[in-house]
């Protein structure tokens, strides 16, 4: 049996980098909400875009959340998970949405307006890998 490895940080940070799909858990009234995003990573944190009125509209900014990214192989039983978490925040400042949209812009692929963006500096970033060493292709 395959036992679970810590990863560095600068390999989750790097195994980020990886993704565009990935699920931010936010606590409401009615408890935990776990939302699959679409994201980006810039400047050591997440981005992702998500319409004013809905869970993460509401409840994903000046707040805690935690957020998750991984890769699985079934057929083999190996694969990794990157969590990370910190506060949440809306991204206003149209200087700082230009550098946002220039680098690595999170495009959803679920449709409708979703201009807010909400970022999450991380202040804990922890991994996990089971299998063979990690290759940043996956």
């Amino acid at each position: 049996m395959n036992m679970p490895i810590e990863l560095p940080y600068a390999t989750c940070a790097e195994l980020l980098t990886t993704q565009e799909v990935g699920r931010v858990a936010v606590n409401t009234a009615d408890g935990p909400r776990i939302i699959p995003v679409n994201f980006a990573v810039f400047d050591d944190s997440i981005v992702f875009r998500t319409t004013p009125y809905s869970v993460l509209g509401t409840h994903a900014w000046n707040s805690r959340m935690a957020f998750e990214v991984d890769q699985i192989d079934p057929e083999q039983r190996t694969g990794w998970s990157v969590v990370a978490t910190g506060r949440g925040s809306v991204v206003e400042d149209d200087v700082e949405l230009r550098r946002i949209q220039s680098a690595r812009h999170p495009t959803p692929w679920a449709g409708g307006q979703r201009w807010l963006f909400v970022r999450l500096r991380w202040d804990d970033l922890t991994g996990r890998r089971i299998g063979p060493a990690v290759t940043m292709a996956g």
